[in-house]
């Protein structure tokens, strides 16, 4: 006779190792932290090895923990929701969006209310991280993902080729007032995880920049943009993530014939079997149609 099964302590195991807290899970599950280390400690004596350690304050899963969290993480989320569905408290059908806080800021929000519309069943989670989803461990339905493409064993589709340009508030210096050689004289934004960086835009305007120059750093797109926007100096950013602010004429570019830089920088990305979820083709079909919309849009205004 094996010993039954016990239910109740891996869930709350599944728990803690998705939160990474005994203190978070226990919120999440609505129990005391000592209630939820006992669980732990129970299903650590039904399967004869340890699962969490800690380090400092915070807790981390043994080898074996890991391996364990690994092979149980879907199911138990599949497991939830199923519960969730037949208790009706998930009429609803969540989908869960990883995006950057940047990509989500700047071009995601403006546009979701017709995605809301036209899906009023659908209950949109948007998860504005930098990190890459790891989707045998995490409940992400899909990503837009920033980088340089290509993630093998993933379903990867370009979002749009963006065209990078230096951009400034027009009190700063006038749409068309500079020349490429005058940029060197400015404070010059950088976004350091930006793939369009100022040496490569220099060489491509064909200026030799001076050996030093004024810079101000950003970790964060948005940031980068709404510091140009308030007239700290020029940013060289994607027409992508600038586009409400061009539009609002917050920024604008200074050069009259700026060199054509464009790379694809953003990607929506899924496990190929997620493609079979309504709620993952709807979104797609809607970023489609938004991209293609947002692309018309642009080319029409090829004054910006």
């Amino acid at each position: 006779m094996g010993m039954s099964v016990p239910l109740r302590a891996i869930t709350v195991f599944h728990a803690v190792a998705r939160s990474g807290s005994i203190t978070r899970a226990a919120e999440d599950l609505g129990v005391t932290p000592s209630a939820v280390s006992q669980q732990v400690q129970s299903l650590e004596l039904a399967l004869g090895t340890a699962l969490i350690g800690k380090s400092g304050r915070a807790i981390v899963l043994t080898e074996a923990g890991e391996r364990y969290f690994e092979m149980i993480g879907s199911e138990i989320d599949r497991i939830m929701e199923a519960t969730q569905r037949i208790q009706g408290f998930r009429s609803m059908t969540t989908l869960t969006v990883r995006a950057t806080p940047s990509l989500s800021t700047k071009w995601l929000l403006p546009r979701l209310s017709s995605f809301i519309t036209a899906h009023p069943d659908i209950e949109l989670r948007l998860d504005g991280t930098n990190e890459p989803t790891a989707f045998q461990k995490e409940n992400v339905d899909i990503e837009i993902r920033h980088g340089t493409g290509g993630w093998p064993g993933l379903f990867v589709e370009g979002l749009v080729e963006e065209s990078f340009r230096p951009v400034c508030a027009p009190a700063l210096a006038a749409p068309g007032g500079l020349a490429a050689g005058d940029l060197p004289r400015h404070l010059l934004i950088h976004s350091v995880k930006s793939q369009v960086q100022w040496p490569h835009w220099f060489t491509r305007a064909g200026i030799a920049p001076a050996p030093r120059w004024r810079r101000l750093l950003f970790d964060r797109t948005h940031m980068a943009i709404d510091a140009a926007a308030g007239g700290l100096g020029i940013a060289l950013e994607s027409d992508l993530m600038l586009w409400g602010d061009l539009r609002a004429g917050r920024l604008a570019c200074p050069l009259a014939d700026p060199p054509r830089v464009t790379v694809v920088t953003q990607w929506v990305t899924c496990p190929p079997d997620h493609l079979r979820l309504h709620k993952v083709r709807a979104f797609l079909d809607w970023i489609r149609r938004e991209r293609d919309a947002w692309a018309a849009e642009r080319d029409a205004l090829t004054t910006l």
